[in-house]
């Protein structure tokens, strides 16, 4: 069972929604909640900058004065098969984090563009995935019994596929001359709405008992009108959790193809096309392989932290996991330890005033 798997399964568990539940946190409820967590503060300002670090990266390339494809054949050593001149692979005034071996571009300005890249598939990926898994989740609980089991049963045979396989086949038949990343975005979208449904569909098939759904139902209302003003508020919480766990697989998936050679090609760059081509040089210029291997690592731990941290924000059964790390939930935790340890004084307390009672009833019978 995969991570993703796993997951859906926690957000989509649990007994059916009470009316209470159904109704969506406040936003500055919400947000409260992120602030009193520092790890989710923290990886919010990440991500924060690395999206300013993509969006900016042709003035910030500007800046430094050079562009990620040109190529600086006088900044290589021909003679040991093209690793860069100078220390920490080629790191000076004009190439702020060296150049790439072999090529001689620019490594600043590569990492900056590759981060458009690879975060630009990983969000496209998602919303498609969240798109096709709304639509197919509330056909399946919004449908009749026939319905519900055919979109069930195909959903399910679609998981049990080999799903690498099958993107690795789809993206080497494509012509060549299709734009990479927008095929990377259908095939990762077209892949992987699969967890996305079944949460969907658990959570449509719990909320149409409600009594403020069947009124609507009732009322004559058709399935889409119930969908769009009874269901998709409620169903925020659920969507917005699972798509947060997403993007990170997404990027690692796009990272994974374009390691393998078939995801985006040169001269585009990505983090996982420039991780396939520094296989052959980490032992001569290591700094080509850290460099984007450490982005795409705090990118993913960024994602999934702040993924956590949402989920545990807008589930109404998972806030007192907010506390954890902070100075609240440590001083609740100490006074659950304390209430816990005065409790077991007093059993112990009343177990041994039984004992003595019972050795005095003894004593007076004898």
């Amino acid at each position: 069972m995969t991570t993703t798997d796993m997951t859906s399964r926690q957000v989509g568990a649990g007994a059916g929604p009470s009316e209470a539940e159904t109704v969506p946190p406040r936003k500055g409820t919400v947000r409260r909640r992120l602030r009193q967590r520092p790890a989710a503060v923290t990886s919010a300002v990440v991500l924060l900058v690395l999206a300013l670090l993509a969006l900016g990266a042709p003035l910030l390339a500007a800046l430094e004065g050079q562009d990620p494809t040109t190529y600086h054949d006088d900044l290589i050593d021909s003679a040991r098969g093209g690793v860069p001149l100078g220390s920490y692979g080629g790191i000076s005034a004009d190439h702020w984090l060296g150049v790439e071996p072999g090529t001689g571009r620019d490594l600043f300005a590569r990492l900056l563009y590759g981060a458009r890249v690879s975060l630009l598939i990983a969000l496209g990926a998602t919303a498609v995935q969240v798109l096709i898994g709304v639509v197919v989740g509330l056909a399946a609980g919004l449908g009749n019994r026939l319905a519900d089991q055919v979109i069930s049963r195909f959903t399910e045979v679609l998981t049990a596929l080999p799903m690498l396989v099958i993107a690795v086949s789809l993206t080497a038949i494509v012509p060549a001359d299709f734009p990479r990343p927008l095929l990377l975005v259908l095939v990762l979208g077209l892949l992987g709405w699969f967890g996305m449904s079944r949460i969907v569909r658990a959570r449509t098939l719990a909320l149409r008992k409600l009594d403020h759904v069947a009124a609507a139902r009732l009322g004559g209302s058709g399935p889409l009108r119930v969908a769009r003003r009874e269901l998709l508020p409620s169903l925020a919480a659920p969507v917005i959790t699972y798509a947060t766990v997403l993007v990170p697989g997404n990027i690692v998936a796009e990272a994974s193809l374009s390691f393998l050679g078939i995801g985006v090609r040169p001269p585009t760059a990505s983090w996982g096309q420039m991780l396939s081509t520094a296989t052959t040089w980490f032992r001569a210029d290591p700094v080509y392989v850290l460099l984007p291997a450490g982005f795409l690592l705090v990118a993913v731990l960024a994602f999934t932290v702040l993924g956590d941290a949402v989920r545990t924000a807008l589930d109404p059964r998972e806030r007192s996991r907010l506390r954890v790390g902070t100075r609240a939930g440590r001083k609740r935790r100490k006074g659950g330890t304390d209430r816990s340890a005065g409790a077991t004084r007093e059993r112990h307390e009343k177990r041994q005033e039984d004992e003595n009672r019972g050795n005095r009833e003894k004593e007076a019978v004898v």
